[in-house]
């Protein structure tokens, strides 16, 4: 894997089960991965929780990815210029729900951002390491 590093963030909100989210973001990591949480508060004064953890070892950067294969990311190939950020930062949005019931799906809910690993850092660099990473393998 071509990545320097991989953030997970997903929101908790009033009507959620902490639990469930928490272990929905949980699929993704592996053990010893240690969760932050804040709190934020909604539009409407309510009580929002934002869960984050960031994965920088080289063996957790590719568990996180292999559960991310799973969810079959190369329905996003034709996408991947415009899922690179001009600081080299590759983004992924997957589905919390399916995540909760064990289940790697591209979707919304749970935010993915890694930073990719080119040298120079320049975006083309970049691109050709998300390629080999993600869809030569």
């Amino acid at each position: 894997m071509e990545f320097h590093y991989v953030d997970l963030r997903c929101f908790c909100y009033a009507t959620e089960d902490f639990d469930r989210v928490e272990q929905a973001l949980e699929l993704y990591l592996p053990e010893e991965a240690e969760v932050e949480v804040d709190t934020s508060e909604g539009h409407h004064g309510d009580e929002i929780q934002v869960l984050s953890t960031r994965v920088d070892n080289a063996d957790d950067v590719r568990y996180v990815f292999d559960r991310v294969l799973d969810a079959g990311v190369e329905e996003v190939h034709d996408e991947v210029e415009q899922r690179l950020d001009d600081d080299c930062k590759f983004h992924l949005r997957l589905d919390k729900q399916a995540a909760f019931d064990e289940r790697s799906k591209l979707g919304r809910g749970i935010q993915l951002s890694a930073k990719v690993e080119a040298y120079p850092a320049k975006r083309e660099n970049a691109l050709e390491a998300v390629e080999r990473s993600l869809f030569d393998g």
